[in-house]
């Protein structure tokens, strides 16, 4: 397949070509995330997340359309092994690996509005995943100077080559909380620092 690696090549150029800083809102440190990004923010988080952990074995919760093929071929190329299936479609079975890989020591990354919506909106999987593993969320978000915005339900963002970028770091927990106030605290963190869509 042609178009992995050109994404994969487009996403490598825009991160090297642009100026970044880091924002840790809290320190990560070295403890087991689940790990969470907007699903618009695709393009660079992984990214911002193999910067941060270049070592740590990584799996990610990807939707079983095309679509998902292609992000699933893209970020195995960053070193994290697609886990396939959605809230929707071979859930249990996707929730079964995601238990596996984080008891074999991975992170499960995951789009909490993934993967068709609505944008910024919150399914049970992440903090269903973290509540039961008992494991803090890791999330990242970014902020970019220039970018285009594409017309599909998620409003994707994709940075100009040469602009700057602002990662927000922090790791959260959901300690003590029912799985609908975990929901509720998590978007709110999500949400802080994010694009909004130019309408």
């Amino acid at each position: 397949m042609v178009v992995p690696p050109v994404i994969y090549v487009l996403m490598r150029f825009i991160w090297y070509t642009s100026t970044k800083k880091f924002h840790y809102i809290t320190e990560i440190g070295e403890e087991q995330h689940v790990c969470v990004c907007w699903h618009n923010e695709l393009l660079m988080s992984p990214q911002a997340y193999r910067h941060i952990h270049k070592k740590q074995p990584a799996s990610a919760i990807i939707s079983s359309h095309f679509d998902g093929s292609l992000i699933a071929s893209t970020l195995n190329m960053l070193g994290i092994r697609p886990l396939r299936g959605s809230s929707k479609k071979g859930a249990r079975q996707v929730l079964l690996q995601a238990f596996k890989s984080i008891k074999s020591g991975e992170e499960v990354l995951i789009t909490p509005d993934g993967p068709r919506g609505p944008r910024h909106s919150m399914s049970d999987g992440a903090v269903g995943i973290a509540l039961k593993s008992k494991l803090p969320i890791f999330v990242m978000n970014y902020k970019t100077e220039k970018f285009w915005q594409l017309g599909s339900w998620d409003r994707f963002v994709i940075p100009k080559p040469f602009t700057h970028i602002d990662f927000y770091i922090q790791s959260i927990s959901l300690d003590g909380m029912t799985l609908e106030e975990a929901k509720i605290y998590l978007s709110q963190k999500m949400l802080e620092n994010t694009i909004e869509p130019s309408d």
